[in-house]
């Protein structure tokens, strides 16, 4: 799966996420990756959780 990351129409950026089970036991996607943007470099994390994949939820 992929993250694209814009500033409007202008694209700056894609991020890949993976596959993760969580240390709460929940799953879904996480990525990190530096990006650069306008001539300064950033740190971005990116996570998408299930709702209701934790063991024992409803």
């Amino acid at each position: 799966m992929r993250a694209e990351i814009y500033d409007g129409t202008n694209k700056l950026g894609e991020i890949g996420l993976s596959e993760k089970t969580f240390s709460t036991g929940s799953r879904g996607f996480y990525a990190s990756a530096k990006l650069e943007i306008h001539g300064k470099r950033y740190q971005a994390n990116l996570q998408l959780v299930e709702i209701g994949s934790k063991p024992g939820s409803k």
